[in-house]
């Protein structure tokens, strides 16, 4: 099971539902994970483990799998239109090695740089859009299957960001197929949930996997792209 994998089965789900394809983002995943595991317990890794008389943990294998491919996914769903409007989007990990980057991404690295005092630090970021010609970061985004893995987080960087003349116009977009469905209620409901509290406030923009009650800054999937061109036109 790898990336190719995935990205067949989200072509086929278009081919079946059309633009409404993203709402089916989570069954790609769970239609995958009783393959990937069966591929785990059979592998040359597996093997290697029972050797030394352990036990392979597929699950605890499929969590990260799961994790790593789905910011993968949402950048092989986001890339062409991205780039149709003159921008670029990246992996946030290719911008880890400062000392090592072509001259574009080291322009982008300086960037989105966080200060504090003497000290600089490269906020937490799966992707990375910027300006190829100028290398102006226009946001950066987080990609998770569920809110609970990283919101604090994001919003803790977005704050950052707001603080620092030189990085507040960046965005803080946040993509999520939230698989704990914690984005279903509104800010209305008296039961909604802390983590769309914190994305209603403190984030530029989130976009879910499912149909969700949507606000000003939470929405379906395919508003992302529209809100990214409103972005660039107020620049």
């Amino acid at each position: 099971m790898k990336l190719n994998d995935l990205i067949e089965m989200y072509e086929e789900k278009k081919k079946i539902h059309g633009d409404k394809a993203y709402l089916h983002v989570s069954e790609i995943f769970e239609e995958s994970r009783k393959r990937y595991k069966s591929e785990y317990l059979s592998s040359p890794r597996a093997a290697r483990l029972r050797a030394q008389g352990k036990t392979p943990d597929a699950e605890q294998s499929w969590k990260p799998f799961k994790g790593a491919n789905f910011e993968k996914l949402v950048l092989y769903i986001i890339k062409q239109e991205v780039e149709l409007m003159g921008l670029r989007c990246i992996f946030g990990d290719k911008l880890l090695r400062p000392g090592n980057l072509p001259a574009e991404l080291s322009a982008v690295y300086r960037n989105l740089l966080v200060r504090y005092g003497q000290y600089s630090l490269l906020p937490d970021a799966d992707l990375v859009i910027y300006k190829p010609k100028t290398c102006k970061v226009i946001g950066i985004v987080s990609c998770k299957t569920t809110l609970r893995e990283r919101i604090a987080q994001t919003a803790y960087w977005k704050l950052k960001l707001s603080q620092d003349p030189l990085t507040m116009h960046i965005k803080g977009y946040f993509i999520t197929a939230d698989e704990d469905k914690d984005l279903v209620k509104s800010l209305s409901s008296p039961s909604v949930s802390r983590n769309r509290i914190i994305v209603e406030h403190e984030l530029d923009g989130t976009y879910v996997f499912h149909e969700v009650e949507e606000s000003e800054k939470v929405k379906s999937f395919p508003s992302f792209i529209e809100d990214l061109k409103k972005a660039i036109m107020r620049e």
